[in-house]
């Protein structure tokens, strides 16, 4: 399951997400990222509004709830309208 720490013998593979998928990162308070690819044993991920990419082990992240998916493109919405470069 998403998130869940693990012994190395006992976690397994993680699906890799589609591109533009909304993930939190649970390391960083559930911070909600855009899944850009991997990068090693990383994925990174990408603020939904712009911003720097950042790289998070798989096991800390989980699929976005609902409602943080709602907040993160309202957020993206509103920058758009105030005529922010994303």
């Amino acid at each position: 399951m998403y998130g869940e720490n693990a012994s190395s013998k006992t976690e397994r593979l993680l699906p890799v997400p589609d591109p533009g998928a909304l993930l939190a990162d649970t390391s960083r308070g559930d911070r909600v990222g855009e899944f850009q690819g991997v990068a090693g044993p990383y994925w990174s991920l990408r603020p939904v509004g712009g911003g720097r990419e950042w790289e998070v082990e798989p096991r800390y992240v989980r699929p976005a709830l609902l409602m943080e998916q709602l907040r993160a493109r309202t957020a993206r919405l509103n920058a758009r309208s105030r005529g922010e470069v994303l």
